[in-house]
Protein backbone atom coordinates (compact mmCIF):
# COMPACT_ATOMS: atom_id res chain seq x y z
CA UNK A 1 0.00 0.00 0.00
CA UNK A 2 0.97 3.39 -0.87
CA UNK A 3 2.10 6.02 1.88
CA UNK A 4 -0.08 9.48 2.05
CA UNK A 5 3.29 11.10 2.68
CA UNK A 6 6.37 11.30 0.94
CA UNK A 7 8.87 13.16 3.19
CA UNK A 8 9.67 12.89 6.73
CA UNK A 9 11.01 15.74 8.71
CA UNK A 10 12.97 14.48 11.74
CA UNK A 11 13.92 16.11 14.93
CA UNK A 12 17.41 15.84 15.81
CA UNK A 13 18.54 16.12 19.49
CA UNK A 14 15.93 13.25 21.41
CA UNK A 15 14.42 12.13 18.35
CA UNK A 16 17.05 10.26 16.12
CA UNK A 17 20.03 10.60 18.46
CA UNK A 18 20.70 11.26 22.50
CA UNK A 19 23.19 13.77 22.10
CA UNK A 20 22.13 14.36 26.13
CA UNK A 21 25.43 12.85 27.61
CA UNK A 22 27.70 15.45 25.48
CA UNK A 23 25.43 18.42 25.79
CA UNK A 24 26.03 18.16 29.36
CA UNK A 25 29.56 17.32 29.55
CA UNK A 26 29.85 20.92 27.58
CA UNK A 27 27.49 22.29 29.70
CA UNK A 28 29.18 21.68 32.96
CA UNK A 29 32.55 22.41 31.22
CA UNK A 30 30.99 26.29 30.39
CA UNK A 31 29.66 26.76 33.81
CA UNK A 32 32.25 25.12 35.80
CA UNK A 33 34.47 28.19 34.32
CA UNK A 34 31.94 30.68 35.70
CA UNK A 35 31.72 29.22 39.16
CA UNK A 36 27.91 27.53 38.53
CA UNK A 37 26.80 24.48 39.78
CA UNK A 38 26.26 22.21 36.70
CA UNK A 39 22.73 20.34 36.47
CA UNK A 40 23.10 16.68 36.54
CA UNK A 41 22.22 14.84 33.23
CA UNK A 42 18.82 13.83 34.05
CA UNK A 43 18.28 17.57 34.66
CA UNK A 44 19.72 18.27 31.23
CA UNK A 45 17.44 16.16 29.55
CA UNK A 46 14.51 18.20 30.90
CA UNK A 47 16.45 21.23 29.66
CA UNK A 48 17.09 20.67 26.51
CA UNK A 49 14.96 21.21 23.28
CA UNK A 50 14.89 24.84 22.66
CA UNK A 51 18.50 25.59 21.43
CA UNK A 52 21.92 26.05 23.38
CA UNK A 53 20.98 29.72 24.25
CA UNK A 54 17.73 29.13 25.82
CA UNK A 55 19.60 25.75 26.98
CA UNK A 56 22.22 27.83 29.69
CA UNK A 57 19.62 30.15 30.56
CA UNK A 58 17.28 27.72 32.21
CA UNK A 59 20.95 26.22 33.67
CA UNK A 60 21.41 29.18 35.34
CA UNK A 61 17.55 29.42 36.85
CA UNK A 62 17.90 26.03 37.95
CA UNK A 63 21.14 26.98 39.80
CA UNK A 64 19.40 30.49 40.71
CA UNK A 65 22.30 32.66 39.50
CA UNK A 66 22.86 35.44 37.28
CA UNK A 67 25.81 35.32 34.32
CA UNK A 68 26.02 36.74 30.91
CA UNK A 69 24.17 34.10 29.21
CA UNK A 70 25.59 35.47 25.85
CA UNK A 71 29.12 34.56 26.76
CA UNK A 72 28.63 31.66 28.57
CA UNK A 73 26.43 29.95 25.53
CA UNK A 74 29.52 31.10 23.28
CA UNK A 75 31.47 28.79 26.04
CA UNK A 76 29.06 26.38 25.92
CA UNK A 77 29.61 26.17 22.15
CA UNK A 78 33.09 26.28 21.77
CA UNK A 79 33.69 23.18 24.51
CA UNK A 80 30.70 20.95 22.62
CA UNK A 81 32.32 21.36 19.32
CA UNK A 82 35.21 19.98 20.49
CA UNK A 83 33.01 16.75 21.68
CA UNK A 84 29.69 16.83 19.67
CA UNK A 85 29.50 12.68 19.50
CA UNK A 86 31.79 10.72 22.10
CA UNK A 87 28.98 9.95 24.42
CA UNK A 88 26.00 10.69 21.61
CA UNK A 89 24.45 7.00 20.67
CA UNK A 90 21.44 6.29 17.98
CA UNK A 91 18.64 5.60 19.53
CA UNK A 92 17.37 1.95 19.08
CA UNK A 93 15.23 1.37 16.34
CA UNK A 94 15.93 4.34 14.59
CA UNK A 95 18.00 3.19 11.92
CA UNK A 96 15.70 0.53 11.06
CA UNK A 97 13.08 3.22 10.45
CA UNK A 98 14.90 5.35 8.22
CA UNK A 99 15.59 2.07 6.07
CA UNK A 100 12.21 1.38 6.06
CA UNK A 101 11.57 4.93 4.93
CA UNK A 102 13.98 4.64 1.75
CA UNK A 103 12.61 1.45 0.84
CA UNK A 104 8.94 2.88 0.48
CA UNK A 105 10.41 5.65 -1.33
CA UNK A 106 10.10 8.62 1.18
CA UNK A 107 12.25 11.38 1.88
CA UNK A 108 13.96 11.99 5.03
CA UNK A 109 14.98 15.81 6.63
CA UNK A 110 16.54 17.12 9.61
CA UNK A 111 15.20 20.44 11.37
CA UNK A 112 16.90 21.37 14.48
CA UNK A 113 17.72 24.25 16.95
CA UNK A 114 21.28 23.14 16.97
CA UNK A 115 24.03 25.24 15.09
CA UNK A 116 23.71 23.21 11.82
CA UNK A 117 27.49 22.70 11.16
CA UNK A 118 27.30 20.67 14.87
CA UNK A 119 24.32 18.50 13.34
CA UNK A 120 26.03 17.63 10.42
CA UNK A 121 29.04 16.71 11.91
CA UNK A 122 27.22 15.19 14.73
CA UNK A 123 25.27 12.98 12.01
CA UNK A 124 28.42 12.11 9.72
CA UNK A 125 30.34 10.88 12.82
CA UNK A 126 27.53 8.44 13.40
CA UNK A 127 27.14 7.53 10.07
CA UNK A 128 23.78 9.11 9.53
CA UNK A 129 24.36 12.04 7.57
CA UNK A 130 23.78 10.15 4.22
CA UNK A 131 19.98 8.97 4.86
CA UNK A 132 19.54 12.66 5.02
CA UNK A 133 18.22 15.00 1.66
CA UNK A 134 18.74 18.14 3.92
CA UNK A 135 20.10 18.56 7.46
CA UNK A 136 18.92 22.18 8.45
CA UNK A 137 19.80 23.80 11.97
CA UNK A 138 20.75 27.20 13.70
CA UNK A 139 22.37 29.85 11.57
CA UNK A 140 21.65 28.01 8.02
CA UNK A 141 19.64 31.40 7.10
CA UNK A 142 16.02 30.38 8.44
CA UNK A 143 14.21 31.33 11.95
CA UNK A 144 14.17 28.77 14.98
CA UNK A 145 11.70 26.20 15.35
CA UNK A 146 8.53 26.24 15.98
CA UNK A 147 9.06 29.09 13.32
CA UNK A 148 8.19 26.79 9.97
CA UNK A 149 10.29 28.57 7.34
CA UNK A 150 13.04 25.91 7.31
CA UNK A 151 10.36 23.10 7.70
CA UNK A 152 8.68 24.93 4.16
CA UNK A 153 12.18 25.45 2.52
CA UNK A 154 12.82 21.13 2.88
CA UNK A 155 9.76 20.59 1.84
CA UNK A 156 9.74 22.66 -1.69
CA UNK A 157 13.76 20.95 -2.15
CA UNK A 158 11.86 17.68 -1.77
CA UNK A 159 9.22 18.96 -4.50
CA UNK A 160 6.21 18.15 -2.18
CA UNK A 161 3.66 19.68 -0.11
CA UNK A 162 2.83 20.05 3.04
CA UNK A 163 0.00 18.01 3.66
CA UNK A 164 2.23 15.25 2.37
CA UNK A 165 5.02 15.66 5.21
CA UNK A 166 5.09 14.47 8.57
CA UNK A 167 7.12 15.74 11.18
CA UNK A 168 8.43 13.43 13.83
CA UNK A 169 10.15 14.90 16.79
CA UNK A 170 10.61 14.80 20.61
CA UNK A 171 9.99 18.32 21.49
CA UNK A 172 7.27 21.39 22.17
CA UNK A 173 8.82 23.06 19.30
CA UNK A 174 8.27 20.09 16.31
CA UNK A 175 4.49 19.85 16.95
CA UNK A 176 3.96 23.74 16.72
CA UNK A 177 6.01 23.52 13.71
CA UNK A 178 4.30 20.71 11.83
CA UNK A 179 0.78 22.70 13.13
CA UNK A 180 2.40 26.26 11.20
CA UNK A 181 3.64 24.16 7.95
CA UNK A 182 0.27 22.60 7.86
CA UNK A 183 2.34 18.95 8.16
CA UNK A 184 0.95 15.99 10.20
CA UNK A 185 3.07 15.89 13.70
CA UNK A 186 4.44 12.85 15.59
CA UNK A 187 5.01 12.85 19.18
CA UNK A 188 8.23 10.95 19.61
CA UNK A 189 7.53 10.15 23.46
CA UNK A 190 10.62 8.20 22.93
CA UNK A 191 13.20 11.21 23.95
CA UNK A 192 12.96 13.77 26.31
CA UNK A 193 9.59 14.97 26.40
CA UNK A 194 7.63 13.95 28.85
CA UNK A 195 4.34 12.10 27.24
CA UNK A 196 1.71 13.66 29.26
CA UNK A 197 3.41 17.37 27.84
CA UNK A 198 3.52 16.40 24.42
CA UNK A 199 -0.06 15.21 24.25
CA UNK A 200 -0.73 18.10 25.47
CA UNK A 201 0.16 19.93 22.42
CA UNK A 202 -2.23 17.65 20.43
CA UNK A 203 -0.16 16.07 17.72
CA UNK A 204 -1.74 14.15 15.12
CA UNK A 205 -0.24 10.84 17.37
CA UNK A 206 1.98 9.76 19.86
CA UNK A 207 4.89 7.15 19.13
CA UNK A 208 6.01 5.09 21.92
CA UNK A 209 9.35 3.67 19.65
CA UNK A 210 10.76 4.87 16.37
CA UNK A 211 8.97 1.66 14.64
CA UNK A 212 6.00 2.97 15.81
CA UNK A 213 6.22 6.70 14.22
CA UNK A 214 7.48 4.84 11.13
CA UNK A 215 4.30 2.12 11.05
CA UNK A 216 2.15 5.85 11.10
CA UNK A 217 3.65 7.18 7.87
CA UNK A 218 3.21 4.14 6.13
CA UNK A 219 -0.14 3.36 6.96
CA UNK A 220 0.61 -0.11 8.76
CA UNK A 221 -0.42 1.52 12.13
CA UNK A 222 -3.14 3.77 13.30
CA UNK A 223 -4.04 6.48 10.33
CA UNK A 224 -2.58 9.93 10.90
CA UNK A 225 -5.95 10.98 9.20
CA UNK A 226 -6.58 13.41 6.47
Amino acid sequence: MRSDFDLVIFDLDGTLVDTAPDIATALAAALVEANVAAPPLAVVKQLVGDGGRELVRRALAVAGVERDVDQLFARFVAHYRDHVSGGSVIYGGVEAALAALAAAGIATAVVTNKPGDIARRLLADLALADRFRDIVGDGDGYPRKPDATAARAVVAAAGTRPDRTVVIGDGLPDVRMARALGAKAVAAAWGYVAADRLAGESPDALAATPDEAVRLVLGSGVSLGS
